[in-house]
């Protein structure tokens, strides 16, 4: 059930090829299964269809929920970032540190990729129905493979210390309270920005974009955020690899 050490190298990658996979559907085409019709238009018609609401107002509360979903993925990306360096959020093989108790790994112990599946739910509106299907499986699961993975190095190598930290915090569903004191580590904000470009622009496409009603627009304005993120990922220096 754990990822690999390859899984979690390539993890940007397999994350992108899902994401692709989910805007490109192309089992609509070869196998006839499911329609070319986003997730988002079909969620404002349904709630006209049930009686829900009007199509005229369905659509403009779909596009507002999957803003709000957006900005909880930016929210907790640059928050999580803002706490550890860039050069370790994006390493290539994981690292073993001092147990990290300061910002919202007070609250949840994985908010980097609780974060993730924010982004991709938002990412999810501008998709076919079956691909957002597909992406709202697997790349949950994907993340949970990573995160046991992760845990399961962390606790070969910080011991019982991060054993009581996983006691103590939760892996993803993010509490309102906790009784861990607040660490020393400080947050490092304009650094966490330029390093999560890619869900501030999917938070920014989505909450602009869509009131154009264009999913392929968003696709398009989705790629380039991711490549804009690679671009700032280059002046971050890459974290020692752990012994």
């Amino acid at each position: 059930m754990r990822a690999s050490a390859l899984e979690f190298r390539l993890r940007v990658l397999i994350h992108a090829v899902l994401v692709i996979l989910g805007f490109w559907s192309p089992w609509i085409e070869y196998w006839n299964l499911g329609r070319r019709i986003s997730l988002l238009e079909w969620l404002a018609l349904e709630l006209s269809r049930l009686g829900v609401v009007s199509f005229a107002y369905a659509t403009p509360i779909v596009i507002l929920v999957a803003t709000l979903i957006a900005a909880l993925g930016v929210w907790l990306r640059v928050w999580g970032t803002a706490y550890l360096d860039p050069g370790i959020v994006h390493a290539a093989s994981m690292n073993a540190g001092k147990i990290m108790a300061s910002g919202p790994y007070r609250y949840v112990r994985n908010p980097l990729y609780l974060g993730v599946i924010f982004m991709v739910a938002a990412m999810a509106f501008a998709m076919p129905i079956s691909g957002a299907v597909f992406v709202l499986i697997l790349v949950p699961l994907f993340d949970l493979r990573l995160i046991l993975g992760e845990e399961q190095f962390l606790s070969d190598k910080l011991g019982e210390p991060y054993q009581a930290y996983l006691r103590s915090v939760p892996r993803l569903i993010l509490r309102l309270r906790t009784a861990l004191p607040i660490g020393p580590r400080p947050a490092h904000w304009l650094r966490a920005v330029f390093a999560e470009l890619t869900p501030i622009g999917v938070f920014v496409t989505t909450a602009i974009l869509w009131w154009r009603y264009d999913a392929t627009l968003l696709g398009r304005a989705y790629l380039i955020s991711f490549g804009l993120s690679l671009v700032a990922r280059a002046f971050f220096p890459s974290a020692a690899p752990a012994e």
